[in-house]
C-alpha cells in the first residue's frame, strides 16, 4: 500500500465526497452503452427497485438535457434533471445530475464502459459538492444501494435484449 505524509494511506482529496459503484454486465459494451443513452431503453430500467420513470424531455448530446420524474414505490415523485457534459461512445459519459437546472446541490457523475471479453465492466463514479451532501445521499436516500439496484436493473434489461437477439 502506498503511503504519504505521516504513514497515512494515500487517498484522493475528494474521497469523502465520492460514491463509486461498478458491475460486470454480460453483454457487449456497445449494447450496454446504447441502453444508457437512448430514452426508449432508459425508461425500461432506470432507477432502484420498484421505481418507474416518466421522461418529459430527452436530448442525448453534450449540453443536452434529460428532464424526468422518478416515481417511488410509495407514490413519492422525485423531480430529476441531468445534463450531459461529455460523451465518448461507447467508452464514457459524464453528466451533472440534480433536481433542476439551477440546483446548487447537483452532483457530477462519470460512467465508464470497459470491454471485459464478451461482457462490459461499467463503473459509475459520483462526486458530490460537499461531504455532507454525499453523506445525506448515502444515509437518507440510500445512494449506494440504489445505485447497485439501478445497475442490476440495467443488467437484467440488457440480458433480456441479448436473449431476444437485439444488437447494440
Amino acid at each position: 500500500m502506498s503511503t504519504k505524509g505521516r504513514g497515512a494511506p494515500a487517498q484522493s482529496a475528494t474521497a469523502d465526497r465520492e460514491v463509486a459503484i461498478s458491475r460486470v454486465i454480460d453483454a457487449p459494451r456497445e449494447l450496454v452503452f446504447e441502453a444508457f443513452t437512448e430514452v426508449r431503453h432508459l425508461s425500461q430500467w432506470w432507477g432502484p427497485d420498484g421505481f418507474t420513470t416518466t421522461t418529459r424531455a430527452f436530448e442525448f448530446r453534450v449540453g443536452g438535457e434529460w428532464d424526468f420524474v422518478m416515481h417511488g414505490p410509495d407514490g413519492t415523485d422525485y423531480q430529476e434533471w441531468i445534463t450531459w457534459t461529455e460523451i465518448a461512445p461507447p467508452e464514457r459519459i459524464a453528466l451533472l445530475h440534480g433536481e433542476s437546472r439551477d440546483d446548487p446541490n447537483a452532483f457530477a457523475s462519470v460512467l465508464t464502459f470497459e470491454s471485459d471479453g464478451a461482457a462490459t465492466l461499467i463503473e459509475m463514479r459520483t462526486l458530490f459538492p460537499t461531504k455532507e451532501l454525499r453523506d445525506e445521499a448515502v444515509e437518507k436516500y440510500h445512494a449506494i444501494e440504489g445505485g447497485r439496484q439501478t445497475l442490476s436493473n440495467l443488467a437484467a434489461y440488457v440480458a433480456e435484449l441479448v436473449r431476444k437477439g437485439v444488437e447494440g
